[in-house]
């Protein structure tokens, strides 16, 4: 397995993420395929696979890899702040605005820009992003100018967003924009064969920052883990 995993490390440059299962493997050919490209990337999954390690990893093989790598997670600001955090916003914009401030997309010029949680955008903020991802241009909260950046876009939502089109709650023109290429990534109980691979991977990082010297895992413990419904 270590021999294994560093072979795949060595060919995909994927030191972060560990994985031997058949549908982990087509995503590193995916990620390999795809990183050189300018193609936006939909990654959907439930919370906790992976999608920030993918999007990491997508960055660091790219045309962009040297420029800034910018992470949002959508879900966590809130709906009033939201544009200002992405778009930037002038001074005396809005009541606490007391300096202009540069939003998520202007950072990421020249990298990659990362949106988390895409799917809890409300529908007016998802009308600005099917402009910046069309046009690469915007305007920061308050101000009258135009910005252009010119940024790789990889979004992830941990809700399927077909459902989401189909119930109204997200702008079909929108999901055909990001829908380009979309990786899925399964939870760990779909791909149990890579549970021993993730203990081992684990024990050997913690090992090293904890100083300890743990040699592995009993077959009973091992069965255990196994049989869990991650």
């Amino acid at each position: 397995n270590n021999s294994l995993r560093s072979q795949l490390n060595e060919r995909y440059g994927l030191d972060n993420i560990v994985g031997h299962d058949a549908r982990m493997l087509k995503i590193y050919e995916l990620i390999e395929a795809v990183a050189p490209t300018k193609t936006t990337v939909l990654m959907t999954g439930e919370s906790g696979t992976g999608k920030s390690l993918i999007a990491r990893a997508i960055h660091q093989r790219s045309l962009v890899r040297n420029g800034p790598f910018i992470e949002l997670s959508c879900g966590s600001i809130p709906e009033t702040l939201l544009e200002s955090e992405l778009f930037g916003h002038v001074k005396g914009a809005f009541t606490g605005a007391h300096v202009d401030k540069v939003g998520r997309f202007l950072a990421a010029n020249d990298g990659t820009i990362f949106l988390d949680e895409i799917n809890s955008a409300s529908p007016g903020m998802q009308l600005k992003l099917l402009r910046v991802l069309q046009e690469r241009r915007f305007e920061p909260v308050g101000s009258n100018e135009t910005v252009v950046a010119d940024v790789r876009v990889v979004l992830a939502s941990n809700q399927p967003l077909e459902q989401l089109v189909e119930q109204g709650k997200f702008r079909q023109d929108l999901f055909y924009r990001i829908n380009v290429v979309t990786i899925e990534l399964p939870p760990v109980r779909e791909r149990i064969g890579d549970i021993q691979i993730l203990t081992e991977h684990f024990l050997e990082h913690f090992n090293k920052e904890m100083d300890r010297h743990i040699a592995g895992f009993t077959t009973e413990a091992m069965e255990c883990m196994q049989r869990y419904t991650y």
